[in-house]
C-alpha cells in the first residue's frame, strides 16, 4: 500500500522477512482474519500504533518459524498457533509477542483459527472483563451478524445470558437465532428499543455491545435496566453525541469503551489465558465456533475489502497465504 485510498490501493509487494526480537515469535502464516481496523487504516484513518509494522492485518494463524532468544513455551516448525498482532498480518511471514498467541484449538483447522484473535480477543475483554456479563443476566450486541457480533452471540449464550442481536436482513437476523440470539431485531424494519422493552417486560438488557455510536447510544441508554452497562467499542456512525445524563443517572447506569490494538502485551496476555482457560474448551467441545463468511487469496485482498465495506458478509473474511 505506496498511499490510503479505496481497495485498489492493495498490491502484493516483496520485503524482508521480519526477525523477532526476544520476546516474539515469527510465524509462517497460513491464513490472516480481515477486520474493520484494516479498512480505517487503509483508508489512511487509522494509522498503526507506534513501532507495529505498516503492514495490514490484525489477526493470523500458522506455524512457528523462529522463536526469540526468551520464548520458552513454543518450538520452531511443531506449533500451530493463532495470533492478536499490531499490524504485519497480510504476508507470509508476521512477527508477534509470544504472549498474544493461542494454540489453534483441536478441530479447527489453521485456516479456521486465523477468525478467532481479533473477534475473541474484543469481545471477552469488552463483554465479560469490562461489562462482568454474567449467567442470568440479558446481552445485547448490535451488529450480530458481523465477526464480533456472531462471537458475542455465541460467547454470551454459553456463559448462561439470555441474548439479544440486531442484524440488517432476515438472513443475518436467522443467523444471529441460529447463534444463539433469543431475539434477533431487523434494524431496517423494527424499533430496536420497543422490541427490548416489550421483551424485557419495560426492564432493559443488562449489557450492550455497540460498534454504531451516533444515534445509538441514547437509544442505547433507553434500552438498558437499571445498573445496566454499555460498552462502546466503534463508532460507525459518529463519536459525538449529545444525551441527556438524567437517564443515566436515575438508573444508575456506565458507559465504558475500550480499544485493544494500543493495550500493552501484558494486557492481551492476560486476555489471552483467560481465552485459553475458559473459551478454547468450548470451541473444542464444538459448542462455539469461527463463523466464516468467504476466503480469498492474499493478491485478491482488494476484493476482500470490497465485501466488508459491502456490509454484505456474515461472520469472518480471512485471507489465505501461500
Amino acid at each position: 500500500m505506496a498511499a490510503p485510498g479505496g481497495p485498489e490501493v492493495l498490491t502484493l509487494a516483496t520485503g524482508p522477512v521480519p526477525r523477532p526480537g526476544p520476546q516474539d515469535v515469527l510465524i509462517r502464516v497460513a491464513a490472516a482474519g480481515i477486520n474493520r481496523p484494516d479498512v480505517l487504516q487503509r483508508m489512511g484513518s487509522y494509522p498503526p500504533p507506534p513501532g507495529a509494522s505498516p503492514v495490514l492485518g490484525l489477526e493470523v494463524a500458522g506455524t512457528i518459524a523462529v522463536v526469540g532468544s526468551e520464548v520458552s513455551e513454543w518450538r520452531e516448525g511443531d506449533d500451530a498457533v493463532c495470533a492478536l498482532v499490531a499490524g504485519g498480518g497480510y504476508a507470509e511471514y508476521c512477527l508477534a509477542p509470544a504472549p498474544q498467541c493461542l494454540p489453534v484449538p483441536k478441530g479447527l483447522s489453521l485456516i479456521e483459527a486465523a477468525g478467532l484473535p481479533e473477534t475473541f480477543f474484543t469481545v471477552w475483554s469488552n463483554v465479560f472483563d469490562r461489562a462482568r456479563l454474567r449467567a442470568g443476566e440479558s446481552f445485547l450486541v448490535h451488529g450480530g451478524s458481523s465477526g464480533i457480533g456472531t462471537t458475542a452471540i455465541q460467547l454470551a449464550r454459553a456463559c448462561g445470558a439470555r441474548v439479544f442481536a440486531t442484524a440488517g436482513s432476515p438472513e443475518k437476523c436467522a443467523v444471529c437465532h441460529e447463534l444463539g440470539a433469543e431475539r434477533a431485531i431487523d434494524y431496517r424494519r423494527e424499533d430496536f428499543t420497543a422490541v427490548i422493552k416489550e421483551a424485557t417486560l419495560g426492564r432493559g438488557v443488562d449489557v450492550i455491545l455497540d460498534m454504531v455510536g451516533g444515534p445509538y447510544v441514547e437509544k442505547n441508554l433507553r434500552s438498558l435496566a437499571v445498573e445496566g452497562r454499555l460498552v462502546q467499542i466503534a463508532f460507525l456512525q459518529g463519536s459525538k453525541v449529545t444525551l441527556d445524563l438524567v437517564h443515566l443517572m436515575v438508573r444508575r447506569q456506565t458507559i465504558t469503551g475500550s480499544t485493544l490494538r494500543p493495550r500493552p502485551v501484558a494486557d492481551k496476555a492476560a486476555i489471552a489465558s483467560a481465552l485459553r482457560e475458559k473459551v478454547w474448551p468450548l470451541i473444542e467441545a464444538k459448542q462455539i465456533r469461527p463463523i466464516i463468511d468467504r476466503t480469498f487469496p492474499l493478491a485478491e485482498a482488494a476484493e476482500a475489502h470490497r465485501l466488508m465495506e459491502s456490509g454484505a458478509h456474515i461472520g469472518k473474511i480471512l485471507l489465505t497465504i501461500g
